[in-house]
Order: C-alpha cells, then sequence, then structure tokens
C-alpha cells in the first residue's frame, strides 16, 4: 500500500499545519499538501498527506474518513497514482 493518502471535501479555512495536527492523531505525518489552484490562489479542496508507515496509513483511514473537520466531514482514502501528463487525446483530425 502507498503511504500517501487523498484527503476530500477540505474545509477551505484548512492550513497544511491544521491537516498535519488532525493527521497526527492517527500516526506519525511525514509530509502534507494542500493543492491550490493556479489562476485563483484559493484552495481546491482535496489535499494529500503522507504517512510514515503502511500501518498509519490503514490506521488514518479507518479513523479519519467521515471525520468532521471545521464542520466538514473529511474524505479519506488511498491516493491513485498521479496521469502521466500529455495523456490528452483532443481532436484526432487535426492535421484534415
Amino acid at each position: 500500500m502507498n503511504p500517501k493518502l487523498y484527503v476530500g471535501n477540505l474545509p477551505f479555512g484548512a492550513s497544511e499545519e491544521d491537516l498535519k495536527k488532525f493527521f497526527s492523531e492517527a500516526g506519525t505525518v511525514q509530509s502534507v499538501k494542500i493543492i491550490i489552484d493556479a489562476y485563483s490562489g484559493r484552495p481546491k479542496g482535496f489535499g494529500f498527506v503522507e504517512m510514515a508507515s503502511e500501518e498509519d496509513t490503514q490506521k488514518a483511514i479507518s479513523l479519519l474518513n467521515g471525520k468532521t473537520m471545521m464542520e466538514r466531514a473529511l474524505i479519506v482514502s488511498e491516493a491513485r497514482p498521479q496521469k502521466k501528463e500529455g495523456s490528452f487525446k483532443g481532436r484526432q483530425d487535426r492535421n484534415r
């Protein structure tokens, strides 16, 4: 299992430090990243937390999925691998 977690439905007022404190309840947190919109500079409402071990990852999922943070129920699951960039197919008949 990947020790990286996807965290959805994040409160827009939450900081990376808030998230780190919240997840430290489940174990040792290696890193926290809240995704920010490049154009507006605002959080997109999701992020990623990397735990120190697979045990901590499992514990975080079972303990924190659905738990309320700043009046929002978090979605916590194992992060899926990132898709490769440039995989957009677009229109196939551009040279016609």
